[in-house]
C-alpha cells in the first residue's frame, strides 16, 4: 500500500519510505491510501482478548499489505508489553489509563512501536539514521526510552527550556547513549518548526539521513489506535461510546479517528485542550488560525500550531461541517483544570493529571449525551509526573513511582540551543552521522 502527502495526493511513498522520511518533502504528513475495516465478529472477539492481542490484530489490519504477518506480530509483542486498563470513575464515566508503560505516558505505545518498525526497516543499511523529535514533555522521554541503544540510530530531542515539568526533563535528559537532549530557548512550536525546517532543507538531507519520531511520523501515530479498541473492549456490553481526548499536537485524536474508520463504534469524539485553543476556535468559526503557544500546567497541550490538524482536514475532505458534526471541543484554563482535579479526587478518590482533568471536564461538558451510552476519557500521563501541581491541589504528597524516582536522582545533561534554524543546522552538520 502507498501513503500519500496531505499536501499532494499524487506524492506517494511505500510504508518503508514514508517511515524513513517522517515528513513528506512538500511539508505534508503521510496518510494511508486506504484504511481496512475490521469485521464486526472480529471486533466483538476483542472483548475476550488482552490489550497485546488486540494490538496485534489491529496492527495486522493496518500494515498487512506492507509487512509479513510474523514481523508485525514480533514488532507488536515487543512494543506492547504493558496494559492500558479501563477504570470506572463515576457511573457511566470511565478513564483509560495510558501511563503503564516504561515512561508512564501514553506516548510509550507509539514510540516503542515506531522504534521497532524503524529497526526493521534499517536492517542492512550502511548509514546512520538520525531521529529528530520535538517535545512538550512526554514525547521526549517516551522516544528516548523506546530508541535507547537501537543500533544505527541517533536521537535528537528538542524541548522548550522551562516548558516541561522537572520530572519530564529528568527523564529525557538522563538517558545518555544514543540520545541527545537539546534545550531550546523558545516554545514547543519553535522546536517543531526547527524539526520541520530540517526535513525540508535539501542541502541538509543530502548530507545526513533524517526521520521524525513525533506524531507527524505515521509509524508513531497509527499504533495509538490500538488502545481505543482496548477501551471499547473493556466496557460493559455496549455498542457505542463517547471518547474525550486531551489534545496538543492532535496525533492522539487522529489515531482515534482512524480507529473509527476501522469500525470502532465511537458515538462522538470530544476534544479537550487548555487555553491553546486553535482547534476549538476552528470548530466555532471555520477558520484555522495558528498562534504562539501559551505555557500552562498541562504542558503537553501547549501547542499553537498542531501538525496533525492537516490529517484531520484530510480525513474529512476539508469540510468544516463534517468535522463539526463528528467532533466537539472545549478549552480550559489552569484554574479550571485544578478545580477538575480537586473535584474528582474529593468525590471519588481518583487522582488525575492536568491533561486527564481536561478530558474529564470536556466529557462532562459535552451535550447532548444520550442516556445509557458510556463515556471514556484518556488519562495520558501518571499524575506523579506533575507532582508539584497535583500536590498543591489536593493538599498532600503523592507517591512517586520508582521509575520516576530513579530518573530524578540522575544529573541533567542537555545542550542549549537558540530557536534559530541556522544554529540547529550547523549543530546537525557537525554532530549527526
Amino acid at each position: 500500500m502507498n501513503y500519500y502527502s496531505t499536501e499532494n495526493n499524487n506524492l506517494r511513498r511505500s510504508l518503508r519510505d514514508a517511515v524513513l522520511e517522517g515528513l513528506a518533502p512538500d511539508g505534508g504528513l503521510y496518510m494511508p491510501e486506504k484504511i481496512a475495516v475490521i469485521p464486526k465478529d472480529q471486533l466483538l472477539s476483542f472483548r475476550k482478548k488482552t490489550f497485546q492481542d488486540i494490538s496485534k490484530e489491529v496492527a495486522i489490519s493496518l500494515f498487512q499489505d506492507d509487512l509479513p504477518e510474523s514481523e508485525i506480530i514480533e514488532i507488536t509483542e515487543s512494543a506492547i508489553n504493558f496494559d492500558t486498563p479501563l477504570i470506572e470513575v463515576e457511573s457511566g464515566v470511565y478513564v483509560l489509563e495510558l501511563f503503564h508503560g516504561p515512561t508512564l505516558a501514553f506516548k510509550d505505545v507509539g514510540a516503542r512501536f515506531m522504534a521497532r518498525m524503524l529497526g526493521h526497516f534499517t536492517k542492512g543499511l550502511n548509514r546512520e539514521i538520525n531521529v529528530l523529535v520535538a517535545t512538550s514533555g512526554d514525547t521526549g522521554s517516551a522516544v528516548a526510552s523506546g530508541f535507547l541503544n537501537v543500533e544505527g540510530v541517533e536521537v535528537f530531542i528538542l524541548y522548550p527550556s522551562g516548558g516541561v515539568s522537572e520530572l519530564q526533563e529528568k527523564q529525557l535528559t538522563t538517558m545518555g547513549g544514543n540520545i541527545t537532549a537539546l534545550e531550546v530557548a523558545g516554545t514547543f512550536d519553535d522546536c517543531q518548526r526547527l524539526v520541520k525546517s530540517a526535513f525540508q532543507d535539501p542541502d541538509l538531507t543530502e548530507k545526513i539521513t533524517l526521520t521524525s519520531a513525533n506524531s507527524i511520523n505515521l509509524a508513531r501515530f497509527l499504533p495509538q489506535s490500538f488502545y481505543y479498541f482496548n477501551a471499547w473492549a473493556r466496557l460493559p456490553e455496549q455498542t457505542e461510546f463517547y471518547v474525550s481526548v486531551p489534545s496538543g499536537n492532535f496525533g492522539n485524536l487522529t489515531a482515534g479517528l482512524v480507529a473509527g474508520r476501522m469500525g470502532l463504534p465511537v458515538k462522538h469524539y470530544i476534544i479537550a485542550t487548555n487555553v491553546n485553543d486553535v482547534v476549538p476556535e476552528y470548530l466555532k468559526s471555520g477558520k484555522f488560525n495558528p498562534r504562539a503557544s501559551v505555557p500552562t500546567i498541562a504542558n503537553a497541550m501547549d501547542v499553537g500550531n498542531p501538525s496533525n490538524f492537516a490529517r484531520i482536514l484530510d480525513l474529512y475532505g476539508h469540510s468544516h461541517k463534517e468535522i463539526s458534526d463528528a467532533l466537539s471541543a472545549y478549552a480550559y484554563s489552569d484554574d479550571k483544570l485544578r478545580q477538575g482535579i480537586e473535584k474528582v479526587y474529593r468525590e471519588t478518590g481518583y487522582l488525575m493529571d492536568p491533561h486527564g482533568a481536561a478530558g474529564y471536564l470536556a466529557l462532562q461538558e459535552f451535550s447532548p449525551k444520550e442516556p445509557g451510552i458510556p463515556g471514556v476519557f484518556l488519562e495520558t500521563a501518571h499524575p506523579a509526573k506533575f507532582s508539584k501541581t497535583v500536590e498543591e491541589v489536593i493538599g498532600s504528597e503523592i507517591s512517586i513511582p520508582d521509575k520516576l524516582k530513579k530518573a530524578s536522582t540522575k544529573e541533567k545533561v542537555s545542550i542549549p540551543l537558540a530557536a534559530e534554524y541556522s544554529e540547529f543546522k550547523i549543530f546537525l552538520e557537525e554532530t549527526a552521522k
